[in-house]
This record gives C-alpha cells, structure tokens and sequence, in this order.
C-alpha cells in the first residue's frame, strides 16, 4: 500500500480530527515519530493470561520497535556466539571505565509475523558480523527500529551493518557498512524523507549526518555535526533519532547531539538552525514538536527538557530558548507531547507533566522501577513500560490518575506499539498482541 509520509506537524493534527483512520505504524514512535496514535478502545488491563490475544518467541535479542503495515509486523533482532575470556578481557570497557558487554560474532535477522495470528511467517537472515564492538549491558545488537515504507524494509544496526530488504519476496537488495565507534553500542533509528534515508553518526571518532539515496544506498549528502568544546571522545557520541518537522513550509530535520541540537534542509542537509544546550552526551531520547516548540532531552552529566522555538536561523540559543527544566529529566525515554501538556518517564521511574506554555510542572510522582522505553499516547491515556515488565496506565491530564498497571514475563526495553486498535509490547524474549476482553482470548 502506498501511502504518504506526512510531516510531524500534519499527523498530529490528523491524529485529532480523524479518528477512525488508524495509520499504520512504519517508524520508532509510529507515524509521526512522537508515539501518538489516534486509535481508540485500546487496552487497559491485560498479564499473561489475561486479554492477550497471541505471544510468540522473539528471535535472539534486540530493543528495537515492531513495523506494522498491511497486516504484517516486521522486527529485528540479533543472536550472537559468546566471546572468549581473552576478548572479554580486551574488550569489556570503554575508555571511562564502564564494563560492557562483548559478543565472538553476531548474526542480524528479520522476522515476519501475521498480525492476525502471531505466527511467524519468515525469519530472514541479514548478515554475519565478525568481531563486533562491545555494547553497554542494558543495550543490544539489535537496538535501532527499522523504516518501513512501499514494499520496503530498512534495517540499521549502525556500525555493524545498513540493509534495504524487499518485503514481498524477502530479499536484501542492498546493504551498507558505516563504521562508526558507537562505544556502547548502535542506538539511532533511520528516518525516511522522501527518497533518501537519514542516518545519524554521532559516535567518538566522528560526529555527522548521513542522507542515503533509499533506492541502492549510495550517499546523497554528509554534514559534519558543529565543534565541541571536548576533546573527551565519550563525551562527543549520542544516539538520537531525528524528527521531520514542517516550518511555515520548510521541512526541517531536527537532530539533538552531543553539545549542540541542529535543524537541517532534508533534502541537502545544509543547515537551518542550531541550538547550544550545554555539555550534554550521549542523547538517546527522540525529540517532539507540539506546533510551538521543539522539545529536546540534553543527555548526560545534567539531563534537561528544553523548549525551543524552530523558527529561526544561524545559532539561536539565546533568542529561541523559551524555558528548560532540569530536575528528574530522563536520559533514554523520549518526551510526550499532546495538547498543551508535555509528560515525561525518567530512567528512575519518576513521571512529570509539565504546561508546554510556560514550562510549569503540573505535576511529578514516582511510579517504580526503571525505564529506556518511550511512552505511548492513546485515547486520553498515556502507557509506560518498565524494564521490570511493567506497564503503568495513567490518564492525560494536569493531575496524575493512575489507572492500571499491568505485569508481563520479561523485560519491556522496546516502545510499544499500536496496531488495529491493539497494543504490540515486546520484552526480550517474547512479542504480544494484547487486546480489550471482546477480542482477546487465552
């Protein structure tokens, strides 16, 4: 089915006023990448016997996201062969000394899975990759969500490989390699505009935007990323996915990085508005635009939620910065923006709303356990998924109201998903369909 990629701007809006439309769900966070759906009837309690609808074993390991179009659901993943001690010995840290966690070889898959069914219709084979780097411990092989648009599939798994698959018949029609040094492992999913496929390379040895022509991989365009004050490479890698935005009929990619958040012409990557947000690393959360601002989490040392303006040009940090909040900020999941009000999970498991107006905090609870997965909006309801296998239900609002919370086996490191009015959760062994007690059986 062809269908058109809208900018962020227009699927918000048409998430409010066509309800009944449900879009498929083709990227990270859905159709327009900030983890909105316009379905409705969605689930609000479900645990392992209860309202699921089917539960099939997950093929190897990885965090990425499900794809979901024409009744088809489509996952990556990786299986590796344990290292030796002495690669673990030579490759267990990283230069600031955390321990990670180090494979032999790996090997990247692609599963097919009837929506309907849950059966798994095909289990395909991307690559064999010899000495990988090493990955942080709550990272995987297989953590980027792929890009799924007109018949075809596109799988990147940074350093170790890029894949365009043909869904129909199941081939890999091209594949490329980037070697970037991610230090902890890939994190950034691709973007699709248009016809090219936007990467972003933002490790310790180099820091730049990749634009692939989508149709057999050769570049179209490279821009550096702006200076960094560090010379510390830990402190220059980040892991955020770009956002398409629409400006007065500008189309704008905005990608937050290390020290700097930059707004760049899709189709030339040259570029339109940079924000300095301080000395912030290693940004993994996607950013989100509410039609005033865009909203950026600034990553480690002092994580902030930043609001900023995306109508200017040339360095704007100190005429586009409206407000910015630093307490409790996450580090991994994404910001949710709908309406006036824009929530947040921190890793710790402290959620906040605050009025996207003034910056105001409307209000802050600690709901319990850890989390990397990014929240879901659905049906004036907002589902927030744990490490532990948790997912707490709570209602959109300017008062916290806790309405469900639901336990699965396994852990939830992968954002939720939304198909035919049901949720898609994937823990690290299993992927579920869960559905309202009319439609789900045991």
């Amino acid at each position: 089915m062809r269908w058109k990629w809208f900018s962020a701007v227009t699927c918000f809006l048409f998430s409010l006023t066509n309800a009944k439309a449900e879009l498929p769900w083709p990227q990270f966070r859905g159709p327009d990448g900030q983890g909105i759906s316009n379905a409705t009837g969605l689930p609000l309690r479900w645990d392992e016997s209860t309202n699921i609808v089917w539960k099939t074993p997950v093929i190897g390991v990885g965090w990425s996201s499900p794809v979901v179009a024409d009744g088809k659901i489509w996952l990556t993943s990786a299986t590796e062969v344990a290292a030796s001690e002495a690669e673990r010995l030579a490759k267990g840290t990283n230069p600031a000394g955390m321990k990670l966690e180090v494979a032999h070889t790996i090997t990247l898959w692609v599963s097919e899975v009837d929506l309907s069914t849950g059966k798994l219709l095909r289990k395909i084979k991307l690559a064999d990759v010899d000495a990988p780097q090493a990955i942080h411990p709550l990272n995987s092989y297989a953590s980027p969500t792929p890009v799924l648009a007109e018949g075809r599939l596109y799988c990147h798994f940074g350093d170790y490989g890029t894949f365009c698959l043909d869904t129909t018949e199941g081939k890999v029609l091209w594949q490329k390699r980037i070697r970037i040094e991610h230090a902890v492992g890939p994190g950034s999913s691709p973007l699709l505009f248009e016809d090219l496929l936007v990467l972003t390379c933002d490790g310790m040895d180099a820091q730049y935007i990749l634009a692939l022509h989508a149709a057999d991989g050769t570049k179209a365009w490279q821009t550096d990323r702006p200076p960094l004050r560090t010379d510390v490479p830990d402190f220059r890698k980040s892991f955020s996915t770009p956002l398409l935005i629409n400006i007065h009929g500008e189309d704008q990619l905005v990608i937050p990085g290390s020290q700097w958040c930059v707004a760049y012409a899709p189709r030339t990557g040259k570029e339109i508005w940079r924000v300095d947000h301080g000395r912030g690393f290693s940004l993994a959360p996607r950013p989100v635009y509410d039609g005033q601002h865009v909203y950026i989490c600034t990553g480690f040392m002092r994580p902030e939620l930043v609001a900023i303006r995306p109508d200017g040009h040339g360095d704007v940090t100190e005429t586009h910065v409206d407000w910015k909040k630093s307490k409790q900020i996450p580090n991994s999941p994404s910001p949710l923006v709908y309406g006036q009000r824009i929530y947040t999970i921190n890793d710790s498991g402290i959620a906040q709303c605050f009025d996207t107006t003034s910056g105001n905090q409307l209000w802050k609870k600690r709901i319990g356990g850890k989390f990397s997965a990014s929240p879901l909006y659905a049906d004036r309801r907002i589902y927030l998924c744990s490490r532990e296998g948790r997912t707490t239900v709570i209602a959109a609002g300017d008062e916290y109201q806790e309405l469900a919370q639901n336990d699965l086996e396994g852990q939830l490191m992968a954002s939720p998903v939304v198909a035919e009015g049901d949720l898609l959760l994937r823990t690290d062994t299993h992927l579920y369909r869960i559905s309202d007690d009319d439609r789900s059986e045991k």
